[in-house]
């Protein structure tokens, strides 16, 4: 039996390869966005916080996702478009260009959210 990973480095080297390069660009952007937030994982995903969660992803068999508040994912849905979304979520496939931009603003958005209101995860 595997081991579980206990780090980001380990669950993305624990990934298909076909899926590490997008899971290793998620971390790249999370760690430019919320560079001061602890870095571990969460429900055995990749996770940033500070005192509350500030954002979770993942990887799945065909696609990541990059989960948030639901306030966060509300100010951003209109660009969102072509993307499924679930309640705070954002699924990418692997065939799809990751929205590194828009992902990226979402991020700021979080951390910000997070540092002027102390909007918490739910």
């Amino acid at each position: 039996m595997a081991t579980r990973p206990t780090s980001v480095g380990e669950y993305i080297a624990a990934a298909p390869e076909a899926h590490r390069d997008r899971l290793a660009a998620l971390r790249r952007l999370s760690l430019a966005h919320a560079g001061h937030a602890t870095e571990g994982l969460k429900w055995g995903s990749p996770a940033y916080w500070t005192e509350t969660i500030l954002f979770v992803f993942s990887g799945h068999a065909k696609h990541s996702n990059v989960a948030f508040t639901p306030s966060t994912l509300e100010a951003f849905r209109d660009r969102l478009g072509g993307f499924e979304l679930g309640k705070g979520s954002v699924k990418v496939p692997y065939d799809a260009e990751l929205p590194a931009e828009i992902l990226g603003q979402m991020m700021a958005f979080r951390v910000r959210e997070w540092g002027e209101g102390r909007v918490t995860w739910r």
